[in-house]
């Protein structure tokens, strides 16, 4: 059974001109983790833009249709890896995004409820913490691009984009250039490492492992 695997970033946004999540992704088109065959991947770096993400999500996933999509983003209030439980039907006010817009507090969907994630998030939890990554556990993943990312692929709301097991993991400023020292949590071998396990464990729960 071919695992159809889905993972996704996001280009740099006002007040985080380094975002490590494009690096990640961008370094897994370039080096596919040999952990995760057999399996079909693709990988993309979304725009931070309400009126893009979403096709090009979409466009991401043409004639795909995932069975497990990860999606990655960046939290300046991480202190590692954070583990996203739930994906709220809202928008914050305010927060504008990289084409200037800024949204009216909202809901993403009319009389949508808040969706939670679909990924082994115990598992990962457990996998991350035995490598000794620094994991958290997180119920609110913002009212930003990241957050209705998230609602969109959990909920289904995306062209394509029906996979069994889906979810979103937040992650702290990556030791990286343009990125003050005393800010970075991580440095980008284990970013990298602690994603890849992600993925594997996700793939582990898709097969019935």
């Amino acid at each position: 059974m071919t695992i159809r695997l889905l993972v996704t970033g996001f280009e740099p946004f006002p007040g985080a001109p380094v975002n490590p999540t494009a690096h990640l992704i961008r370094h897994f088109q370039d080096n596919p983790p040999a952990s995760l065959a057999p399996v079909e991947s693709r990988f993309a770096v979304l725009p931070v833009d309400y009126a893009r993400t979403v096709p090009a999500l979409e466009e991401a996933v043409a004639g795909f249709e995932p069975d497990v999509a990860v999606h990655f983003g960046l939290s300046g209030r991480a202190a590692g890896f954070r583990l996203e439980r739930l994906a709220r039907n809202e928008i914050a006010s305010g927060v504008p995004d990289n084409a200037g817009t800024r949204p009216q507090a909202s809901v993403i969907r009319e009389g949508g409820d808040h969706v939670a994630s679909s990924l082994p998030l115990d598992r990962i939890f457990s996998a991350l913490e035995a490598e000794g990554h620094t994991v958290e556990w997180s119920d609110d993943a913002g009212g930003y691009l990241c957050n209705y990312v998230f609602y969109h692929s959990s909920a289904g709301l995306c062209r394509g984009v029906r996979a069994r097991l889906s979810g979103f993991v937040h992650v702290g400023h990556v030791a990286l250039p343009g990125v003050p020292a005393d800010q970075a949590v991580m440095d980008f071998r284990n970013f990298a490492q602690g994603a890849e396990l992600i993925l594997q464990t996700c793939l582990v729960e898709a097969r019935g492992e």
